[in-house]
């Protein structure tokens, strides 16, 4: 696996390149201190995942990853930041992120990039955490009117939670392909795209009308 690291503080990416070189599977192809070093790294080496610091000068993390979604929509951007901010992390969403890792967690780095590379969004513990908290107020939204069910409804909430689909098969005992056939209908029914746009549709029109 092809990464690039960029983050501000120096020390952490020269810790995360021998952390993750050590692995054997996992290639530093560079690193950068800025958004806009970001931007130029990606366009230069179009790495397997980009690991990316959020709060950086020039340009920050949120930035740059924006602009690079926006001209390769394939990117795979992984934000590694110390803050667990409910802004921060609805925008990593919206913007197309794999995933959002807090610093403090440098053992499950390695997982997570296997995970993105697999097609999963990972989040972890503490910003899960964070986000379940908001996703717990009752809602005010009117599922009636875009005819979703109340089995839908729990796996709306499960995917905004970050569960993969094999996490809520097992949390409801259905086969994956069951999830996924739910999900398909979910996605037809609210005219969205994929399933990190269902999480922003969650965060936005659902938790913030409670």
């Amino acid at each position: 696996m092809r990464i690039i690291i960029v983050d501000d503080d120096q020390l952490v990416s020269l810790s995360l390149k021998t952390i993750l070189e050590s692995t054997g599977t996992i290639q530093v192809l560079a690193t950068g201190t800025s958004g806009q070093e970001a931007v130029q790294l990606y366009q230069k080496w179009k790495p397997d995942v980009l690991l990316l610091d959020i709060q950086m000068p020039n340009g920050s993390g949120l930035e740059a990853g924006e602009q690079i979604l926006k001209q390769d929509p394939t990117a795979r951007i992984l934000f590694l930041t110390t803050f667990s901010d409910d802004t921060y992390i609805a925008k990593a969403l919206q913007i197309g992120a794999k995933g959002y890792l807090l610093k403090q967690d440098f053992a499950g780095i390695a997982p997570a990039l296997s995970a993105v590379m697999q097609g999963q969004h990972v989040f972890g513990e503490q910003v899960v955490s964070c986000f379940s908290g908001l996703l717990q107020k009752k809602s005010a939204f009117d599922y009636e009117k875009y005819e979703i069910t109340e089995r839908e409804q729990d796996i709306i909430v499960r995917i905004a939670e970050g569960y993969s689909n094999k996490e809520i098969a097992a949390a409801l005992c259905f086969s994956e392909g069951t999830v996924r056939n739910y999900l398909s209908s979910i996605l037809e029914k609210l005219h969205l795209r994929d399933r990190t746009q269902l999480a922003v549709f969650y965060y936005t029109n659902i938790v913030d009308s409670a």
